[in-house]
């Protein structure tokens, strides 16, 4: 109990950690080693996914990775994305950071980017109108970017969704705007070879943590 005139103790806000990469890149079993590692070291972490985090999102995800979204216009897409977004970071990220817990999260606007902007076409300013309009400035504090061959990535995907059948031409473009984001973002993206194996990319991502947030065991 406080006692008069005490002030409440401060809470460290949390780091905000993203993991992006084409299909089959091995996102959400990184994500999951991660959390692991940083629970083993103390750490308070909470793990969600793109689109999704909310019961309003995660209804947008089945629509955006269904049969229903063949073919649709790649910015009503991104328009989804960013509606998914807008009440993920509101409801989920937003209050588990100032609670002090980490958060780590599949895909985050970068994919957007990616997909819908270089691989699907839509223009660049409609992105970063959205992206303002839904989440003003708010951006991971890390973005790891999982790397990969996309032949080596299409073979090794796990979950059978729309994306996956949009064809090689399509994902090389996904592949080659995040690598593109490493390049040009080097204070907040860090490329990771997603090739090797689990373990190997494991410790690499762990000690990226280490480095760049100084958050580990």
């Amino acid at each position: 109990m406080l006692g008069r005139g005490a002030a409440a103790p401060q809470v460290t806000r949390g780091k905000f950690i993203t993991l992006e990469g084409g299909e089959g890149a091995g996102k959400s079993t990184q994500l999951a080693r991660l959390a692991l590692h940083l629970r083993a070291g103390g750490h308070d972490v909470l793990t969600t996914r793109e689109p999704g985090g909310t019961a309003f999102a995660e209804a947008l995800r089945g629509v955006l990775v269904g049969d229903a979204a063949q073919g649709v216009d790649p910015l009503a897409e991104a328009l989804a994305h960013f509606a998914a977004r807008a009440d993920h970071v509101s409801r989920t990220i937003r209050p588990a950071l100032e609670a002090g817990q980490h958060v780590l999260c599949d895909r985050f606007f970068d994919s957007t980017f990616a997909y819908q902007v270089v691989a699907g076409g839509i223009d660049r300013r409609h992105f970063d109108t959205l992206r303002h309009a839904a989440i003003g400035d708010f951006r991971p504090d890390l973005t790891l970017v999982l790397d990969l061959p996309v032949a080596l990535g299409m073979a090794r995907a796990r979950d059978a969704n729309r994306y996956e059948a949009l064809g090689a031409a399509f994902h090389e473009r996904v592949r080659a705007a995040f690598r593109s984001l490493a390049e040009t973002e080097p204070d907040r993206c860090v490329l990771i070879d997603a090739a090797a194996d689990t373990d190997t990319v494991a410790r690499a991502i762990a000690s990226v943590v280490r480095e760049r947030l100084g958050i580990g065991p």
